[in-house]
């Protein structure tokens, strides 16, 4: 249910197809097909404003998807033949106006014509695919990998072997080159990470850690799920044969346009020493919980003890309180947690081609590894990067301002070892007015949110643990316990009015709004989100959007430090968000008297806004400025 990007990260970027950069397999897959060009004028279809208004599919299972992904063509055409038609049943009577959503149907199109061998109408659905593309990167990168090997298909009547491959090389090189550098070189970064480690044994392990377990306690998989098998296939027929071929292509073209894009968040960036009149700032980080050890001189100590000690609150897995401010790593994964970490900086750096020991050890472990081994690496990967993930963001909410004192507001994310119930979300509703309650009581003037949740994420979760419901009761209940969450939640941030909460977008390129996201999508007067972009402040290729997203921080390759005290670099929304938080902290602590509406225009009024529009840089410094103008 959490969106934040963490070490499964590399894995799923290594299973993205160009043709829909940066979508991946995650559950915001929805949909198989767009409509055909015959039901685009049906009157009679469902409009579509929310993710949860499409329908729900399930596909009994005999074995594992692993296997299923590994079958012969015939046992393998079965499962899609029966997914077809759901899916087709759906374009016929809903209409899906999200272009989010559009793209993530038209890749799974893409992904069936390709293994049906419908080569010329696969090339049609890439110009459909690119049409529906907004990031200027995307617009450009969009599907040039697939339609380099439809072509070469097409024209040598093959999908492997010396003429084929040499098609392939002239089709996906005379794309690449003419690509303007200073558009797409993070994205070509991305691709050439990915097709490092991209291998069989790692196909095979993404399905035994995604679907496996569920299915071994369901029998079945969802449509969500089923789509993102489909995926896998079509990666292990089409795309695996010409990555070695693709990476020497993607090789060249960075070696002969590397530069390194300008830095604009340094200059932009506000110290405090401890000189200046300050006064102290309670900063809350919601989340995984935080190593509180790591910031000795940063942590509140609080005169009126809770249940859960002097930092804060935490909670366990039912919402009960727990006296451990970080969730707890076992004996196992504590002996494999200096590695673990090693392979996430390794990953890291393979996605923004910074050529690192950690990088090159992550590719030759991904080479030698069994689908078993990855497995088990993925698996820790996922946990290790969830345990890091909040004392990560403190470090950057709290950097530069020696008046900041973190609060912790721990909660555990979901392990699908038990269901998701009613009584469970109505305990941690009232958890959350509990944070909402302390936030008023000792004057928390912020709190940041680099989490989400979703529907369809609830969904998931009954999914892996609750075999006999079916596609439409699942649904129902995910809703019931997804509403009760949802307005906890807002009513939480409303009832503390005195508190900024600042939220992350989320990492799946998606209208948070559409996805029904929260506390991403939520209008509320002292609520903040944020979305991501890079060192030079370009949108990244994977951030989320809507119009609750107002404002934009530096979400590349952010360190900061983990559990233990050593420094990490990490990307994704969850590294924007507290930059914003960081900066709301400062105007509080030079001016305690803002309310969180007026923090939110200074950090609106001093961004910067970018030519297409679609960027607002937050610029501490000139917010600031701002702020001292007025007083």
């Amino acid at each position: 249910m959490n969106i934040r990007e963490s070490g499964r990260k590399v894995a799923e970027a290594a299973l993205q197809q160009t043709a829909s950069h940066r979508i991946g397999l995650s559950l915001s897959l929805a949909l198989l097909f767009v409509a055909p060009m015959g039901y685009a004028q049906s009157s009679a279809r469902k409009q579509v404003s929310k993710e949860s208004d499409l329908p729900r599919f399930t596909y009994p299972i005999s074995g594992s998807a692993s296997d299923l992904l590994q079958a012969d063509p015939a046992t393998f055409d079965k499962f899609a033949v029966r997914v077809r038609a759901d899916v087709e049943s759906t374009l016929r009577d809903y209409d899906i106006q999200d272009k989010a959503t559009l793209r993530k149907l038209l890749k799974a199109k893409l992904d069936l014509e390709q293994l049906a061998g419908q080569n010329q109408a696969a090339l049609q659905t890439l110009d459909l695919l690119r049409a529906a593309e907004e990031k200027p990167d995307a617009r450009l990168i969009t599907g040039l990998l697939t339609k380099a090997i439809l072509q070469a298909t097409i024209a040598t009547g093959a999908t492997n072997g010396p003429a084929f491959e040499q098609a392939f090389r002239k089709n996906y090189g005379d794309a690449i080159r003419p690509l303007p550098w200073g558009v797409v070189q993070s994205a070509v970064k991305q691709e050439l990470g990915a097709a490092q480690i991209l291998n069989k044994a790692l196909l095979i392990a993404t399905a035994k850690t995604k679907f496996d377990p569920g299915i071994e306690k369901t029998s079945y998989i969802t449509a969500e799920h089923g789509w993102g098998l489909i995926g896998l296939r079509a990666i292990a027929q089409f795309q695996i044969p010409v990555e070695k071929a693709r990476s020497e292509i993607l090789e060249s073209y960075i070696a002969e346009n590397r530069t390194t894009k300008p830095d604009i968040w340094q200059a932009r960036e506000v110290t405090f020493t401890g000189k200046e009149k300050l006064t102290p700032v309670l900063v809350g980080i919601w989340g995984e919980g935080v190593d509180v050890s790591v910031y000795p001189n940063q942590v509140f100590d609080d005169p009126q003890r809770t249940a859960s000690g002097t930092h804060g609150l935490a909670f366990d897995d039912q919402g009960n309180p727990s006296r451990s401010w970080l969730y707890p790593l076992t004996p196992e994964l504590q002996s494999r947690y200096a590695a673990t970490l090693k392979r996430l900086a390794g990953g890291q750096d393979l996605q923004t081609g910074v050529d690192s020991p950690e990088a090159r050890a992550l590719k030759q472990m991904m080479a030698s590894s069994s689908p078993e081994q990855l497995n088990a690496e993925l698996s820790d990967s996922d946990v290790i990067g969830n345990f890091v993930h909040g004392t990560h963001v403190a470090g950057i909410a709290v950097r530069g301002n020696p008046a900041s004192r973190i609060v912790v507001f721990r909660f555990n994310l979901p392990t699908h070892a038990f269901p998701p119930s009613i009584d469970r979300a109505k305990r941690l509703a009232a958890d959350y007015q509990q944070i909402s309650e302390y936030c008023r009581t000792r004057n928390v003037r912020v709190v940041n949110m680099s989490w989400s949740s979703t529907v369809a994420g609830f969904e998931d979760w009954l999914w892996s643990t609750k075999p006999h419901l079916d596609p439409e009761k699942r649904k129902s209940e995910a809703q019931a316990i997804y509403q009760i969450r949802r307005k906890a939640i807002e009513d939480a941030i409303r009832n503390a009015p005195g508190t900024l909460f600042v939220a992350s977008a989320g990492n799946s390129n998606s209208n948070a709004s559409f996805d029904q996201s929260f506390p991403a999508a939520l209008h509320l007067p002292n609520l903040i989100t944020v979305g991501a972009v890079d060192q030079a402040g370009d949108e990244t290729t994977w951030t989320s959007y809507g119009d609750t997203v107002v404002v934009d921080a530096d979400g590349y390759r952010v360190e900061s430090f983990v559990p233990g005290g050593s420094r990490l670099r990490m990307w994704g929304t969850s590294m924007a968000a507290p930059q914003v938080a960081n900066l709301a902290a400062k105007l509080f602590a030079l001016d305690p008297s803002l309310t969180p509406e007026q923090a939110i225009k200074l950090i609106r009024d001093g961004a910067t806004t970018s030519a297409d529009g679609r960027r607002h840089l937050i610029d501490p410094k000139r917010t600031v400025e701002l702020l001292q103008e007025k007083r």
